[in-house]
């Protein structure tokens, strides 16, 4: 992928918070020095970051500490998000308000369309993790820093409506400074698409009716059909955009995580062939050690298998939102009766999603046949939702975030522990800062979701399990 010398902007936004710049004349409600195609270039840099996070892997118990143990052990303390605010939405928003985008960047519907379609990307991730979350009253800069707090139930209504907008604009003509696709706007499209099938299927207990509505609405409009179209975020081999893993683990010698028994217990058993990408065997005896999540006394790093050097290569790639993903959820979605075709079409939905992961992953296919046909593996129609989602779950490796959604929605793997009689978490914590600075929307949302008293065990509106 073409490097580019992207103009970093900062952009003042800030949810609840009162520290201002000493400079008055610069206005941070519209920066003026980057186009419209930089500033939405600057705005994938951070995609990354939506799955680049030891805490993101820990919720999906991916991997297991080996060094600062309580670090994952869910305490009850609050995670910020703000950054997401103030840095890629914040040059999202600026772009979607902007009057004077230069069509020699390609057009300018074209341009609009991918800013709406990054945009509710980040919202969705971020509703998702949080819940209820300022969206309507949010990015305003200075003309509003304390903003409502939007019901998850609203926000996914809105982002459907912003989906279908964006993709019907979409004219033909590609965008420059495009990170992602390199402004093929088909993709763009397909990318949108699929975003609208996911969030779907995150009805599937708390709004089934609508959920299969939009699924089948997506379905119908177009979407990835192939690993080549996967959303992805290319590192390259550059200090300025490398990987995360590479920056802790090659640069900085941070042996901290290995695979976690969770995961090896699942992989290990069926010789999966993705276990020797996703780890590397331990230093004792050359085998595949998992490393129980939450251990705090045998932390031996020389003992387990640590994170495979594929996944912390200077370059690797973060894989967001996938072909796979798009036949896992067809699958589930035959299974569940939205889409024709019932145990039949769930069956070769499956397989054709576990075939799409061992490309997707580099794995050794010589013996899938093999690893297809054992019993834990081989579809089921009476295990079909477990073994759909247990999939999706190893599919989904190093996204955690992604992957702790939809473990709550399903309940699926069914190995997940609780250390020290820790559940895994429902829901991240909003950043104390928002109960002293935007008091009024906070306690109402806190009270409207929650009763009035938050922790990381309140559930999102859609967890209705």
């Amino acid at each position: 992928m073409q490097k580019l010398n992207i103009i970093i902007v900062t952009a003042l936004l800030l949810v609840g918070c009162n520290n201002f710049d000493d400079d008055i004349n610069i206005n941070p409600n519209k920066p003026s020095v980057a186009s419209g195609t930089q500033l939405i270039a600057n705005a994938m840099l951070s995609l990354s970051g939506l799955s680049s996070s030891p805490q993101g892997e820990f919720m999906s118990q991916y991997l297991s500490e080996t060094q600062y143990v309580n670090a994952s052990l869910y305490p009850q303390s609050s995670t910020s998000f703000y950054g997401w605010y103030q840095g890629p939405l914040m040059n999202l928003e600026t772009v979607l308000n902007a009057d004077d985008l230069s069509g020699v960047e390609g057009p300018v519907a074209n341009q609009l369309a991918v800013a709406k379609i990054l945009k509710s990307y980040y919202m969705w991730q971020l509703t998702d993790r949080w819940g209820d979350i300022p969206y309507t009253q949010a990015l305003m800069g200075a003309d509003n820093f304390t903003p409502a707090y939007d019901t998850q139930e609203s926000i996914y209504m809105d982002i459907f409506s912003v989906l279908d907008e964006a993709t019907s604009q979409i004219v033909s003509g590609s965008i420059t400074n495009d990170i992602i696709y390199n402004g093929d706007m088909t993709k763009w499209k397909d990318f949108a698409n699929t975003l609208k099938m996911l969030m779907a299927l995150r009805l599937s207990e708390v709004n089934p009716t609508l959920g299969q509505e939009k699924f089948a609405a997506a379905m119908q409009a177009g979407v990835l059909t192939s690993n080549a179209g996967s959303f992805i975020f290319k590192h390259l081999e550059d200090a300025n955009n490398q990987n995360y893993w590479y920056s802790q683990i090659n640069l900085s010698g941070r042996e901290w995580w290995a695979i976690s028994a969770t995961l090896m217990d699942k992989m290990k058993p069926v010789g999966d062939p993705r276990l020797m990408v996703y780890a590397n065997p331990n230093r004792t005896d050359g085998d595949y050690t998992g490393l129980v999540f939450g251990e705090t006394v045998d932390i031996d790093t020389e003992k387990y298998a640590l994170l495979g050097d594929a996944i912390h290569m200077q370059a690797a790639p973060i894989y967001l939102v996938t072909y796979a993903q798009v036949l896992f959820a067809q699958a589930e979605a035959a299974k569940l009766g939205w889409i024709a075709g019932g145990d039949a079409t769930a069956e070769e939905k499956y397989n054709l999603a576990i075939e799409a992961s061992m490309d997707q992953w580099g794995a050794d296919t010589s013996m899938l046949e093999d690893f297809m046909m054992q019993p834990e593996i081989a579809y089921s129609a009476d295990m079909a939702m477990e073994q759909i989602a247990t999939q999706r779950w190893v599919h989904l490796f190093m996204h955690g975030y992604e992957s702790w959604a939809e473990y709550r929605r399903t309940g699926y793997p069914n190995n997940m522990v609780a250390p020290g009689g820790a559940e895994v978490p429902n829901r991240q914590i909003y950043i104390e800062t928002e109960q002293f600075n935007n008091t009024d929307n906070y306690n109402e949302a806190v009270q409207r979701q929650f009763g009035g008293s938050e922790s990381l065990y309140g559930k999102v509106w859609w967890d209705v399990n």
